[in-house]
């Protein structure tokens, strides 16, 4: 099985790497359903998730991958 990524390898840019920030964003489901584009772009890349689909699809991502139902 082939490596995506290493750690210590001095790449720039690790493609297929997820690596869990310290903390897990705090938002509320309006927060994302308001959210400008270029923030949930960010807020997906941090997280090493996917930054496909327009507008819509990624809020519906973003709230599904960080909501939990109480």
């Amino acid at each position: 099985m082939k490596s995506v990524g290493r750690v210590g390898g001095g790449e720039s840019e690790q493609r297929g790497h997820f690596q869990m920030p310290l903390h897990y964003p705090r938002y509320a489901q309006a927060d994302y359903e308001t959210m400008p584009e270029w923030r949930l772009d960010s807020l997906l890349k941090e997280y090493g998730l996917p930054i496909i689909g327009d507008l819509h699809q990624k809020r519906n991502f973003a709230i599904g991958a960080f909501l939990w139902p109480h």
